[in-house]
């Protein structure tokens, strides 16, 4: 059995070739994660973090469920491979996994929030660079 036709989606990134290239997003999951942390009514942010944001171990902060922070941050992971945009933001979450507080989990949920403003960016694959970075596997270059 043969299978044809275009391809759609594809580990979470949705797929659409056009005459101009190809267009791959995650929207379909950006809007599952925001509907799983029930965010739906939530406003957008147009930013990822404030700029007058500090997070620290905030000890006397409340604990928060630490299987779901980690299951926040997972997901934000994901999206950071397509979303350079959100990479600080979200590693600088990360770093409070083993103990998080209710100060962690209003910032992870900004996070959210701008992406829910932002969930159609998507990257039309035309074999230039848009980071201005290069990456190596070992000693080869990656592109």
């Amino acid at each position: 059995m043969s299978m044809t036709g275009e391809l759609n989606f594809f580990l979470g990134l949705q797929i659409k070739q056009t005459e101009e290239g190809i267009m791959i997003h995650q929207q379909k999951y950006i809007k599952e994660l925001i509907k799983k942390y029930k965010l739906e009514t939530a406003k957008t942010n147009n930013t990822p973090m404030g700029i007058a944001t500090r997070l620290d171990e905030d000890l006397s902060g409340t604990c928060i469920d630490q299987s779901m922070y980690r299951g926040m941050i997972s997901s934000l992971l994901y999206l950071t491979a397509r979303r350079p945009d959100i990479s600080f933001s979200v590693d600088l979450c990360a770093r409070f996994q083993a103990n998080p507080k209710e100060s962690h989990l209003i910032a992870v949920k900004r996070i959210l929030r701008y992406l829910k403003g932002t969930d159609d960016l998507g990257d039309l694959v035309n074999r230039k660079s848009t980071s201005g970075m290069v990456q190596f596997l070992g000693p080869c270059l990656v592109s």
